[in-house]
């Protein structure tokens, strides 16, 4: 197995302070040259990248390994002459000594622009690349700050607010002082950071494509999203109302109830009318309906109906709502029925009871009529073939499309030799005049 050891050198360094013309093959010659680059520029990198070359080769070569040592370099005109010339170099070199495999030498980030002509020629096993240990900390943080800059992300998510911040600052700074500018910005960072950290952007990226989705395909949940919104707009505006009105504003249980209490209604009829859209899309759909969408609707109006009588019931013992009053009319014989407090909490929360009720037997009905469309229980079979013939309902036999039928008498206690078997046959399968019946 021959193994390649090739060391890079992009910008012909080797050529450049040595005078010699690449490529430059063979341990010995390799060897020579570290001696003659380290006596140019004794404080040259590339020094430690050919000594590192011809480390590889000796371990492979204790390893009984044959090892091919070979140092290539490029062109200084330009980038595209020098990768050419690097490739022209590795076609001489595999041409001639057919290695496996190759192990790359590098020692910069421009070097290492390289690799890919090497793996596009031979299989690359090992990168290796050689950082000065005087430098390896300030070599590192170059690395990383040319990967961090190549993410077109990491640079929009970081360097655009940072930019935007630095920018900013000294005019907040002038214009309300150190102090309020400096809390403007931290304020901002912390938002964006939230912004980020919950992943808000990936929720309205989502909800922009089902929005644009659901325009597109004409749903009607659409118009009712819409009604919904702005029924809950009215909810939070009479609730807002309603807590005005109070004499007492102070404390936070009894406007709370107060909010509760006028906006619940409109909040209810917003809920309702956005699971409207959800179920009338079921039904225009050819899927069948789900029972969750249909059992919604009465989920919602039982909820509203419950939270509108306990803040009912807590209003109404603060005296800040009258009690009910349902007059007889004759029919009665009193002439005015008053509903206390606790009386109307009950009769709110027994009709929510029986609201959800009805919705989950409703829906349970209404989904098993859909299952049973679906999966035929009649036990009769679909009108849905593979594409052959059709065949017949009787176990015992049927018609094929010659018209033949086979009539199979089970109860017949005769063998199968001996029991007759009638055929009919229609004028289709009679037998021509002129052949023998």
């Amino acid at each position: 197995m021959t193994t390649l050891v090739v060391c890079l050198d992009r910008t012909d360094d080797v050529g450049r302070k040595t005078g010699l013309h690449s490529p430059i093959v063979g341990w010995e010659a390799v060897r020579a040259l570290v001696t003659d680059i380290g006596l140019a520029d004794p404080e040259d990198s590339g020094v430690n990248s050919l000594l590192e070359t011809l480390r590889v080769a000796q371990n492979l070569r204790d390893e009984d390994e044959e090892a091919v040592v070979a140092v290539v370099s490029g062109d200084r005109e330009s980038m595209v002459s020098a990768d050419r010339a690097v490739a022209r170099q590795l076609d001489d070199l595999i041409a001639e000594y057919e290695p496996e495999s190759a192990v790359v030498v590098i020692d910069s980030a421009e070097d290492e622009r390289l690799v890919p002509v090497v793996e596009s020629r031979v299989r690359v096993d090992s990168v290796d690349r050689v950082v000065v240990r005087q430098a390896r900390d300030i070599e590192s943080t170059y690395y990383l700050l040319k990967q961090f800059l190549a993410d077109e992300e990491l640079r929009q998510t970081v360097l655009v607010p940072l930019g935007l911040t630095l920018l900013v600052f000294p005019f907040l700074a002038m214009r309300f002082g150190t102090a309020e500018g400096a809390a403007a910005i931290t304020t901002v960072i912390g938002l964006f950071l939230l912004y980020k950290g919950f992943s808000i952007d990936e929720i309205l990226t989502g909800a922009a494509h089902q929005i644009r989705e659901s325009l597109y395909s004409g749903q009607v949940s659409v118009v009712t999203y819409v009604a919904a919104a702005g029924l809950t707009l009215v909810g939070l505006f009479a609730g807002g109302l309603g807590v005005s009105s109070l004499e007492d504003q102070s404390g936070v249980v009894i406007p709370a109830m107060q909010f509760t209490f006028d906006s619940i209604p409109w909040l209810a009829v917003a809920a309702l009318t956005a699971s409207a859209g959800r179920v009338l899309d079921e039904l225009i759909s050819e899927e069948p309906i789900r029972r969750s969408f249909l059992n919604l609707p009465f989920v919602v109006l039982s909820v509203g109906l419950v939270v509108r009588g306990f803040s009912a019931y807590f209003l109404e013992q603060q005296g800040l709502i009258d009690p009910v009053e349902i007059a007889g009319h004759g029919i009665l014989p009193v002439e005015t029925i008053v509903v206390t407090a606790s009386e109307r909490l009950a009769l709110y929360v027994v009709v929510a009871v029986a609201v959800s009720l009805v919705g989950a037997r409703l829906a349970a009905s209404l989904s098993g009529r859909n299952d049973t469309e679906l999966s035929d229980g009649s036990g009769e079979t679909s009108g849905l073939t593979d594409g052959g013939p059709p065949t017949s309902r009787s176990s015992s036999g049927g018609d094929d499309e010659a018209g033949v039928e086979i009539v199979d008498d089970s109860t017949d206690p005769q063998s199968d030799a001996d029991a007759p078997t009638d055929v009919e046959m229609d004028s289709s399968d009679e037998p021509e005049p002129n052949e023998p019946e």
